[in-house]
């Protein structure tokens, strides 16, 4: 990932994945969803920075890589049942091995400060997935804490705005449905 300087007012930090939390949640839809499961899903490795300046939040920008092939199902489920979903997954609905990477990358539309070192961010970015890149907006809260920032919140996707196709099983009476959530809490250290 190439770096992007940030304005010498702007704080530049990069993001600490192992202590970040970031992950997505699909749904079961079609008659059988009753007996159905929504799959939990976490995105192990992944990278990316931030710039931001607690005195013009507006201004935020981040970028974030997400190794395709890292997501990985944490269900309590058999083994078997674990392999063939992550199989799915990766081959056939993320086509990991001809789309490795992920990409997320936005820039602040507006800012505002709701406590002491803590501020509410709306971003416009754009999220390159399997191939297409889509718009997408998302609202974050920040915290800043001496060194650390930390960005959490959520947001939604459809997987047909980038071309995924629903997996479905039983004749197509128990799927998918189109939109998966995800939830982030990312953590970032400062870097001089």
């Amino acid at each position: 990932m190439t770096a992007s300087r940030p304005a010498p007012d702007m704080a530049h930090y990069v993001i600490d994945a192992r202590t970040s939390r970031f992950t997505a949640r699909a749904f079961a839809g079609g008659m059988l969803s009753a007996l159905g499961h929504n799959p939990n899903i976490a995105i192990r490795n992944f990278s990316g920075e931030v710039n931001f300046d607690p005195a013009a939040p507006e201004r935020a920008s981040i970028r974030i890589e997400i190794v395709a092939d890292s997501l990985e199902v944490t269900d309590e489920i058999k083994s078997k049942d674990r392999r063939e979903m992550e199989s799915t997954m990766h081959e056939e609905v993320l086509e990991s091995g001809k789309y490795p990477t992920i990409v997320f990358a936005g820039t602040a539309t507006s800012a505002e400060q709701i406590g002491e070192g803590r501020f509410r961010v709306s971003m416009q970015g754009s999220l390159s997935l399997r191939g297409v890149t889509g718009t997408l907006p998302l609202t974050a809260q920040v915290a800043l804490n001496g060194d650390m920032l930390r960005g959490y919140g959520e947001f939604s996707i459809l997987q047909s705005d980038y071309g995924i196709p629903l997996v479905s099983v039983a004749g197509g009476a128990l799927k998918l449905k189109d939109e998966l959530k995800f939830t982030f809490d990312i953590v970032a250290r400062k870097q001089e």
